[in-house]
């Protein structure tokens, strides 16, 4: 493991799903992040409908994703149900980095991934996010890098640097920005709108179409999750983000 990385799992605020420092049932190792995955260029989304408008067919493997919306990118996660429970079997950290809410333990179980496997970073400020995000994505330790830029503007040299740290591995880089950054000019494989329930926008691929609406369907995993009790659904646009009752 690089020292980087060992560094950010060993932060005070970086939290393990496992609730320890040393998490067995994660790999520790130089090899690809995610092998099963290595030799192909994508991931398939999950959702058909999506993945039929996506040049690559799926997620690029070398490659960020960058995902626009109204809120604060928590109303998109059931977008990335299927991938998270796709790459549990890689064995590897799902990171989520600034993340504005805490994945809900029994939401991820429901869908067989393994809570051990959430690594929760929290920057204290805009260049922490940028450094733990590129140390992430450039490890073998991370199948999934989901880094929350917030509202706050970067600068296009400092997205092409985690781009560029994407294309260097196959480690899957998601990063959620304000619908303000529309208009900003962006060197990502592919970025995404999510600007109403169940719509996406494909604003702009590498080698594909662009500004494409896809209507994703009617899917359990689209839907509001009600786990009664236990925690507190957020209605969202594309899936729910559940966040414990403090």
């Amino acid at each position: 493991m690089s020292y980087s990385i060992e560094q950010i799992i060993n932060r005070p605020d970086t939290w393990q799903g496992s609730e320890g420092r040393c998490n067995s049932r994660v790999i520790l190792t130089t090899k690809s992040a995610n092998a099963d995955w290595h030799n192909r260029q994508s991931i398939p989304t999950g959702f058909d409908s999506l993945d039929k408008e996506l040049h690559l067919n799926g997620w690029p493997t070398h490659g960020a994703v960058e995902v626009l919306s109204d809120q604060d990118g928590a109303e998109c996660m059931g977008l990335f149900l299927p991938t998270m429970q796709k790459l549990a079997s890689e064995k590897r950290w799902q990171a989520f980095i600034n993340a504005p809410h805490t994945p809900y333990a029994p939401l991820l179980r429901a869908h067989h991934i393994p809570t051990e496997q959430v690594l929760m970073v929290h920057p204290k400020h805009r260049d922490e996010t940028l450094w733990a995000t590129e140390q992430a994505v450039r490890s073998t330790t991370c199948s999934t890098v989901f880094a929350w830029l917030r509202s706050t503007h970067f600068r296009y040299a400092e997205i092409r640097k985690l781009q560029l740290a994407a294309a260097s591995t196959d480690t899957l880089l998601f990063l959620f920005r304000s619908s303000d950054a529309l208009s900003d000019s962006t060197p990502v494989s592919l970025r995404l709108h999510i600007n109403a329930y169940r719509e996406v926008t494909v604003v702009k691929q590498r080698g594909g179409k662009r500004e494409v609406d896809v209507r994703l369907p009617t899917n359990p995993i689209l839907e509001t999750h009600d786990i009664a009790h236990r925690g507190k659904a957020l209605a969202t646009k594309t899936g729910t983000f559940l966040t414990p009752v403090a």
